[in-house]
This record gives C-alpha cells, sequence and structure tokens, in this order.
C-alpha cells in the first residue's frame, strides 16, 4: 500500500475535484439568479465561492465525520493528538491554509524542515491517522 504521504496527497487532489465541481454548481446558480443575461459573468463569482465552499467543505466534514470525501477513500481520518475527534476550533485553524490551495505547499514544506507535520497540524495538535491499521 502506498505511504501515508502519498494517500494524504491523493485524498488532497480528490477533494480538490470535488470542491471545483460544487464551486462550478454554485457559481452558475449565483450567475443564473443575480444575472441570468451574461452567462460570462459565472467567472465574476469564483474570487468569494472558492475561499467559502473550500473552508466549508474541509471543516464541516473533518469535525463532523473526522474525514473529506478524499481522506475517506483513501481511509485517512484526522483526529486531535489525545485521541478524540477533532474541534471546531481545530478544524477551522488547520484549514486555513487550503483557502486558495497552494498555501498549503508552505504549510506543509516549513512544517516538514521544523518537526514531521503541517505547521498547523503541529499548531492545532492534530494528526491524520491510518484507518487500515
Amino acid at each position: 500500500m502506498a505511504s501515508l504521504f502519498t494517500r494524504r496527497v491523493l485524498a488532497y487532489v480528490i477533494d480538490f475535484f470535488v470542491v471545483s465541481a460544487f464551486m462550478w454548481i454554485v457559481s452558475y446558480l449565483l450567475s443564473v439568479f443575480i444575472n441570468p443575461y451574461s452567462s460570462f459573468q459565472i467567472y465574476m463569482y469564483f474570487p468569494y465561492v472558492v475561499p467559502v465552499l473550500i473552508l466549508v467543505y474541509f471543516i464541516v466534514l473533518e469535525k463532523s465525520k473526522g474525514a473529506t470525501i478524499g481522506k475517506a477513500l483513501m481511509y485517512l481520518r484526522v483526529i486531535s493528538r489525545n485521541g478524540r475527534r477533532i474541534s471546531w476550533i481545530q478544524a477551522v485553524i488547520r484549514n486555513l491554509t487550503k483557502i486558495f490551495w497552494f498555501p498549503i505547499i508552505f504549510d506543509w514544506a516549513i512544517g516538514k524542515l521544523l518537526s514531521n507535520d503541517r505547521v498547523f497540524g503541529v499548531f492545532t495538535k492534530t494528526i491524520v491517522v491510518n484507518e487500515i491499521e
């Protein structure tokens, strides 16, 4: 089986596609209801829709289910270091770097230099665990 890191990257890619699908649907619906006569205005709503959808998706699913769709498909789960489910504040803080997709690279890279996990994972005392074991 693939390493934990590889599965986390695959889970993130899956989540990217899931959020992208929701983003297109919500942006289209907003453009239809707000200005149905201009089809190119859908792009105008992306900067507002993307961060909200990303935060809602990751925060709600990680808090309520312990995993996003991507993590669940890769048999991964987010827990607090004490073994319990993560709190709302932990879910919010650990997902702040995911707002526009690319800051997570810096979160991971700096975390690898300082410890063996993402900076925001260390800060919030959360870990991603393998559910297969």
